[in-house]
């Protein structure tokens, strides 16, 4: 297992299996892989009881999806044998990513101290889900899907943020140039087969309050600099990531959105382009909702 994971291209594996997974998936079908029904509720791990964060998140959504788990709780094999639980023979693992840091030779740098600068690397973790091993007794029922009830926790979110929102005609988008974001009335979201309308209504939202973050006096993101032309629709990427982390945490199923159709081209030229761009996005969508949840704690 050392020997692989040290020849192991972290970044590429989890980018190739994204893209293989929104391939499968047909682009014409608007639907990305963290979009889906079985993605909802945040992968969790067996020892910590912490959710996982970024890149990681999208990882086991699409692991989950693609092999049909039907719980969000993962370990390692040896994390699954502490708790009292055996991985069944034959399972294979999935694959997810921790970052570690080392030092190294800086002569030259005024910057450092003492001639040295520590930097992060990539390392390779392989995790089980729950419903890959026996022996394991969850405390917690399934979701149902879809689910509704937490619907009032979504709207209270979205007021205490803090952000401008009004709601009217037909179109929703954030207004940089007056910092406010637009919504069309409640009453012109429809309902799915897997979704109420209200669901579609604040999966939406969060979408937007995700873009909202971004400005210069929150989050401060610009993508510029690292894809140029194609930065647009990287954000509406990281955009689509943050609601879906949002949606995750808040209850609600994500609905994916008709006008992300037009950035699905994009996103696949970005991410079989550049193996990192899937990690800065997941990073940024991230740092979105960690902005949007410390706003909120501060507020009590």
């Amino acid at each position: 297992m050392k020997e692989t994971q040290h020849r192991l291209d972290v970044h590429q594996a989890i980018t190739d299996r994204i893209v293989q997974s929104i391939e499968d998936g047909g682009a014409g079908t608007f639907r990305m892989p963290w979009n889906q029904a079985g993605a909802t509720g945040l992968p969790t791990n067996i020892a910590s009881g912490k959710h996982y964060n970024g890149i990681n998140i999208l990882a086991l959504w699409v692991a989950s999806l693609s092999l049909g788990y039907t719980r969000p709780i993962w370990g390692t094999y040896r994390q699954w044998q502490d708790k009292g639980a055996q991985v069944r023979k034959g399972e294979k693992a999935s694959l997810v990513v921790f970052y570690k840091t080392f030092t190294v030779d800086s002569e030259g740098d005024t910057e450092q101290e003492n001639g040295t600068a520590e930097r992060m690397f990539a390392r390779a973790s392989y995790v089980f889900n729950a419903d890959q091993v026996e022996g394991f007794t969850p405390t917690d029922p399934l979701p149902a899907l879809p689910r509704f009830e937490p619907m009032e926790a979504a709207e209270r979110f979205a007021q205490r943020a803090g952000a401008v929102i009004r709601e009217g005609g037909s179109m929703a988008c954030y207004s940089p140039s007056d910092d406010i974001i637009r919504m069309p009335d409640r009453i012109r979201f429809n309902g799915t087969s897997t979704m109420t309308a209200g669901e579609a209504y604040y999966a939406t939202l969060m979408h937007e309050l995700t873009h909202w973050t971004g400005a210069e006096s929150r989050c401060a993101r610009d993508l510029k600099n690292r894809f140029g032309s194609e930065a647009y629709a990287m954000e509406e990427l990281v955009a689509e990531l943050g609601a879906a982390f949002l949606c995750a945490d808040l209850g609600v199923t994500p609905e994916p959105r008709d006008d992300h159709a037009q950035y699905i081209a994009n996103w696949l030229k970005v991410l079989k382009q550049d193996k990192k761009a899937i990690f800065t996005a997941a990073s940024r969508a991230q740092a979105a909702v960690n902005f949007l949840n410390e706003r909120l704690a501060m507020l009590g």
